[in-house]
């Protein structure tokens, strides 16, 4: 038959034999573009973390293994992520990519990545292994991220701030603010924490759990909210568009631009073949869980840059467990 599913005419020539597909060389190539991005991503992420911890570009060469704790806790994340959709993916039938890791120049992008993502090459049947593969990803992600995190600021400094002095402030989360009370205490009047570059990737790893959550189109909290909610999805997402241009007029301008690549990539999610089976209550408890995730990661103003900040004087100074007597 030919490939319109009619029948050929017949002709007096046999038809020249069609070589089989090379399937397997083709397997090979993607195999090793999949492990040419990853050892490439880790390249970029280590000289990122060694610039991170403060190694001059001129000692790289016999420096870089100090931006390994950093690169190696982070792509431990993203890998994580990024197995648990392709775990669940493979549970439920549903044909997935290994993860495309994407390396970013050191400099200026401070990570030295842009993420990582996998393609789903078929849609999952019905909403519950739609929420199973969206949410995946996110949790596995996040319980990598919080010991990392925890690990990391063990290892910060709390300093004071001196008189004069620039960089980066990175905001908190709910979270992150509340492993910081754990794990540091109160920090007193005129000091900061100087980051240890294992919290500094522990940090990436929740915001981009949050920013995945986001509850837009494709995005894993698309996922998650097309799961729970079916067709009132593309109002959810039209509201959080408009949350994400509140937060770039009020907090941090790359919101804005998030608020583009959402738009252009789509803010409505494609229906499952199977659209009436919804969730059962153990994954609806999920989804408002992982709903509460996305809150408790979410970053309003995420990263400022500030140039001649002031710390107080010396003598303003009072340690955390000094309590001034009363007069």
């Amino acid at each position: 038959m030919s490939a319109s599913g009619e029948w050929a005419p017949a002709t007096s020539e046999a038809a020249p034999p069609v070589a089989p597909a090379p399937m397997a060389a083709l397997e090979r190539r993607r195999w090793l573009l999949h492990a040419l991005l990853f050892v490439a991503t880790l390249a970029t992420t280590t000289v990122a973390g060694a610039l991170n911890a403060d190694v001059p570009l001129s000692e790289l060469r016999e420096g870089w293994m100090k931006g390994l704790p950093f690169s190696l806790s982070l792509m431990g994340i993203l890998f994580c992520h990024e197995m648990g959709h392709y775990g669940f993916a493979r549970h439920h039938g549903v044909r997935a990519t290994l993860p495309f890791f994407l390396p970013a120049p050191p400099i200026p992008f401070l990570i030295g990545t842009f993420g990582a993502f996998i393609r789903l090459r078929s849609l999952p049947r019905d909403r519950r292994a739609l929420f199973d593969v969206g949410a995946a990803g996110p949790w596995a992600g996040f319980l990598v991220a919080l010991p990392v995190a925890w690990i990391g600021l063990a290892l910060s400094e709390v300093r004071p701030l001196p008189s004069s002095f620039g960089g980066l402030y990175f905001g908190d989360s709910l979270l992150f603010k509340g492993l910081t009370w754990l794990v540091i205490g109160p920090i007193p009047y005129g000091f900061d924490i100087f980051l240890h570059p294992v919290a500094l990737a522990g940090w990436f790893g929740l915001f981009v759990t949050g920013l995945n959550l986001l509850p837009i189109g494709q995005l894993d909290g698309g996922h998650v909210v097309y799961a729970l909610f079916g067709r009132r999805h593309r109002w959810i997402a039209r509201g959080f568009l408009l949350g994400l241009l509140a937060l770039g007029f009020v907090g941090w301008a790359g919101w804005f631009v998030w608020a583009v690549l959402v738009t252009f990539a789509g803010l409505d999610h494609p229906p499952t073949s199977d659209r009436e089976t919804g969730l059962d209550p153990a994954r609806v408890g999920m989804a408002w869980a992982t709903l509460a995730l996305f809150l408790a990661t979410l970053v309003p103003v995420p990263i400022v840059s500030f140039e001649g900040g002031g710390g107080p004087e010396a003598e303003d100074l009072v340690p955390a467990s000094y309590a001034a007597p009363e007069r």
